[in-house]
């Protein structure tokens, strides 16, 4: 099963066959919505809009651990994260898709990982994009007509405000591609569970390090955002055409060896809420 997370427009597809909406209980609360379930050219594929329906979920207060867990009781093996994102760099132009793999995070706010106290565990990071899912996410985004970026770096911030002009122009000098506020999280998280993970980044702007341009605004990137979802849904149903066999790469036994902890002193109760994600 392949999991979509992004605005809820995404499945507005004709071609999606909707099976069901269903709400998962996880041990972390509520995920950000009700997961869409449906079947798109032969693949299964759940559906869950980041921001919730509506768009009525801030960044930081985003159930990131939630959202992913969920996403693994229901069976996904693959997640494919589609946002939007500012440019860091000229070539970058707004209406352009980016393939990033790799992340920084300049996060405060977030809690991105599994693992707690009565739990400890760490899984390897260092190249935290599934590079299969990647090439086939590329490949598609290609076939459905968009100008792509293949690889480079996604500045996470922690929003919901955008960058100062004197940070834009920091990160520019670490060299980024694009800035965004979500993935990175998504990404660390999904490590963890054992799913292969990708961006499909919509660059909506430039951000503000650009001074001939006006500093980014809403209106400016929800314009953009909407004329690039119907690209995005095109890359999704090419995207689908690939997936026919099981992943085959290492994500899946990322978190193997990943726990420390005597597993004689996990907590019953955390063994219990957590075997879907670890075998312990």
């Amino acid at each position: 099963m392949l999991g979509v997370i992004g605005g809820s427009g995404l499945y507005h597809m004709k071609e999606l066959k909707i099976l069901e909406k269903v709400v998962v209980d996880t041990p972390f609360g509520a995920p950000s919505d009700e997961v869409v379930l449906g079947e798109l050219m032969g693949v299964r594929l759940a559906f869950l809009p980041r921001h919730g329906t509506g768009h009525f979920i801030p960044p930081s207060e985003i159930n990131f651990r939630a959202n992913i867990f969920a996403l693994k009781k229901l069976g996904v093996e693959r997640i494919l994260s589609v946002s939007a994102v500012g440019s860091m760099k000229e070539e970058l132009h707004p209406g352009h898709f980016s393939v990033p793999d790799q992340f920084i995070d300049r996060t405060t706010r977030r809690i991105s990982t599994f693992f707690t106290t009565g739990l400890v565990g760490h899984v390897s990071l260092a190249d935290p994009i599934c590079p299969d899912l990647s090439y086939k996410v590329t490949g598609a985004a290609r076939k459905a007509g968009a100008e792509v970026h293949e690889g480079g770096t996604y500045i996470c911030i922690e929003g919901p405000q955008f960058s100062t002009r004197a940070e834009s122009n920091l990160y520019r000098q670490w060299g980024v591609d694009i800035i965004g506020m979500t993935n990175v999280t998504e990404a660390k998280l999904a490590r963890e569970a054992g799913i292969c993970y990708a961006t499909l980044a919509l660059v909506t702007d430039y951000d503000c390090w650009l001074v001939e341009e006006e500093p980014v605004t809403l209106e400016a990137v929800l314009q953009i955002m909407g004329e690039n979802v119907e690209n995005a849904q095109v890359a999704i149903k090419a995207l689908v055409t690939e997936l026919t066999d099981k992943p085959g790469c290492a994500c899946a036994s990322a978190a193997a060896t990943a726990i420390v902890t005597d597993k004689k002193l996990i907590p019953e109760k955390l063994r219990k809420e957590l075997s879907i994600l670890f075998e312990i």
